[in-house]
This record gives structure tokens, sequence and C-alpha cells, in this order.
């Protein structure tokens, strides 16, 4: 980089830093941090920026294909019930920042800070996280505000300030939180009346078909107590035309039950940083627990409301717990006791710079594609595997910009 680029470069990051936004980490040795941790997150993040890597649009040339069609069924969110691999991409998200918030609150004690200024840090976080998520729904084709929270962005920041408060109290108040929030939002949705006999499912712009079988029928899509909710919230903000519905059945109200999983997250992250237990003895009570959340879920899921990653039910928490805690053990594993960093070495530059890439892919993946296109790559896009060649390269770039700032050891942060 030369002089000139170099200052300027500096003075950006210098500015970013006094606004909070940016930090520097300048000589970091690698046992200051988590590997894995960066790994996975940055392996969830690289993930969801992938978009799927086009498969689901190859998947879509061989309709009479097994193989393909469970391709896209991992590379595509579910209808509804279920799970796919691509469901999980959120939870994981969310369970990561509830595990960040014992390291992040450690650190800030250590530094001096008490109960008031770690409570008005959070409070900050959680404002800057719910406005640039109404930033990047609203998009560049609406002509206002878009005021809705259902973005992952949003839904951290809605809850972000109880984690904290929870977090800092110990994992005996974040399980007794879970228990009330698992259990009061299955009672609130239960308790809301299904659809009369010749209801106008039209109104709220909702099917007939969307009402699931049995008691069940209180967890579906757009007839639920969430959505109902939402349709008193988002009307009271300012909207091109009323709120009706969510088209895939998202609600604002999903960061409750989602604040169990980040708080699942934080018993993880304390478990990790403070048990004196050997780190193969730490990977072994991680696998119980999951297997156990798992069953739990699954069990849930069948017999108390069904999983439904989109309204965040109670089985939903449990079984993505589980999965996702799978998935975190196993990069653990692989990277803290195998000692397998350097293979690893790519996931961790996205993991450390995991808001930077997930707003990059929001604002600029369409501009990146268009410009790739433009300097010689719109001959491969336009082939059979054009779609794969496309979220490729644009995923490349986004890594190589990550990469740059990490040379640069340079930090987007909230």
């Amino acid at each position: 980089m030369s002089g000139v680029t170099q200052t300027v470069f500096c003075f950006r990051v210098a500015y970013l830093e006094k606004l909070g936004l940016c930090s520097r980490w300048y000589g970091m040795q690698p046992n200051q941090r988590l590997v894995s941790l960066d790994a996975f997150r940055g392996f969830v993040m690289l993930l969801m920026a992938s978009s799927g890597l086009g498969l689901a649009q190859m998947a879509s040339l061989y309709p009479d294909s097994w193989v393909w069609q469970q391709i896209k069924y991992q590379v595509s969110h579910v209808p509804w019930t279920g799970c796919s691999l691509w469901d999980l991409i959120q939870p994981s998200f969310m369970f990561m920042v509830g595990i960040a918030v014992p390291l992040s609150v450690t650190r800030r004690k250590e530094a001096g800070q008490g109960f008031i200024g770690l409570t008005w840090h959070s409070l900050i976080r959680a404002l800057s996280l719910v406005l640039l998520a109404v930033l990047l729904s609203t998009g560049g084709k609406e002509k206002q505000t878009l005021w809705i929270f259902t973005n992952v962005l949003a839904q951290i920041g809605l809850g972000y300030v109880f984690l904290s408060i929870l977090a800092r109290l110990g994992w005996e108040y974040c399980v007794a939180a879970m228990v009330m929030i698992l259990a009061g939002d299955w009672f609130w949705f239960f308790q809301h009346p299904l659809p009369a006999e010749g209801f106008d499912y039209a109104s709220i712009g909702a099917l007939k078909e969307d009402l699931l079988p049995g008691f069940f029928g209180h967890w579906s899509k757009g007839l639920n107590a969430a959505a109902d909710f939402d349709r008193w919230l988002l009307n009271l903000f300012p909207h091109a035309q009323p709120f009706i519905t969510n088209a895939g059945g998202y609600t604002t109200l999903n960061f409750i039950p989602a604040l169990a999983t980040m708080l699942g997250g934080a018993i993880t992250g304390n478990f990790i940083l403070t048990s004196p237990r050997s780190q193969l003895q730490k990977c072994g009570m991680m696998l119980v627990v999951a297997a156990v959340a798992l069953l739990l879920g699954t069990v849930i899921g069948f017999v108390g409301c069904p999983i439904v990653k989109r309204i965040w039910t109670p089985s939903w928490v449990l079984f993505s717990g589980g999965l996702v805690l799978v998935m975190l053990t196993s990069f653990y594993w692989l990277i803290e006791i195998v000692g397998l960093k350097k293979p690893f070495f790519p996931l961790v530059v996205v993991g450390m710079n995991s808001i930077f890439i997930y707003v990059m892919h929001s604002l600029a993946a369409g501009l990146i594609k268009d410009q790739l296109s433009k300097h010689g790559m719109a001959e491969l896009f336009a082939t059979t595997w054009g779609p794969v060649i496309e979220k490729a390269s644009v995923l490349a770039v986004l890594w190589l910009l990550c990469f740059w700032l990490y040379r640069q050891r340079a930090f987007l942060r909230l």
C-alpha cells in the first residue's frame, strides 16, 4: 500500500475507533483468543455470504435428481416446519453472540467498568444493531424507511441488553430465564385463538392451507399470536402501505425466544472461559448437553409445538441449539485440542470481521457481481454453471476484503 493510501486508511480507522465502530489489534498473539470461536463464526458468515453458492438454482435444472434436490433442500430455508443447514445460520450467529458476551464482560470489568458502564455500553450496542438492521432492510428500492425488525441484527439488538444483564448475573439466572422464556412463549402461542369457521384468511395475507392440523394450528404461518402483535406494532410506524403480514412468516417478537438461544451461548462461553476442566472434558460435556437438547427438541416437536425457525418455537430453540453446539464442539476439538489452526485460517479471517462481511454482503453483493460482469466474467456467468461461478466469485471478493482488513489489523465492531 502506498504512503498516501496508508495515511488515508489510518485516518479512517482512527475516526471509526473514536466512534467505537472499529478497533485495531497490533501484535496479537494466537493464544489471546479462542481461535475455534473465530473459525466457527467465520464458517457461519461465509455460509451466509455464499448465498448457497447458487446450488439451489442449479438444482432447478435437474428436478428429477434426488441428489440435487437434497442439496437444494440444505441450501434453502424450509417453508415452515423442519430444519435444513441453511436454517442453522441465524441460530449459529446468535449463539456466537451469546458466547462473546462473557468474554467481553470479563475484559471490560478488568478495564474497570462497573454495572452502569456495562449497561450503557450494551444499550448503545443494542440501538446500533437495531438501526443498522432497519437500514439494511430498507434497501435502495424503498422510498422511505422500512420499519421492520425481523433482520438478524435487529433480533440480536432487541434482546442484547437482557442478554448482557443476565449473563453478568451467572449461569443459574441464564438457565432460569431460558426455562421461563420457553414456557411463557409456548403458553402465549397456545392461548391464542384458532381461526373460527368462515374466517377471512385473505384479510391477513394468509391461506387456509397455512393452518397446521390440531392444536399445532396455534403455530401456523401468519395465524399466530406474534403475527397478530406485528399487525398492531408495525402499523404504529409510517409505511407506504399498512402492514398486513410478513411474507415469510417472521415476526418481531422472535427476539424473545431467540434470547434463549443467545443465553445458551452465554452459558457455553462462561463454561469455556471459567471451567477448570480439561479441554477434552469440556468437549465431552458440550456434546452431552447437545444430545440432551436435540432429544428434548425432537420430543417437544412431536408433542408440544412444531419445530419452526421462522417463529423461533421452543422446540426450535432446543433442536437448533443442540445442532449448533455439536458444530461448535467440532471446531473446538479440531482447533484447540488437535491443533489444526492453519487449515482454518481462511475462516478466522472472516470470523474476526463478521459484522463487516454481513454488511458488505447485504449492501454490495449486487455491485460486486456487476463489476465482475463488466470485467470479463459475463460469459462465465451465462454458462450452465453460471450461478455457482457467480456466487463463488462474489464470495471470493468479500473474503479478500476481509483478508485485507485482517492484514491491516482493522476490525469492524458494534
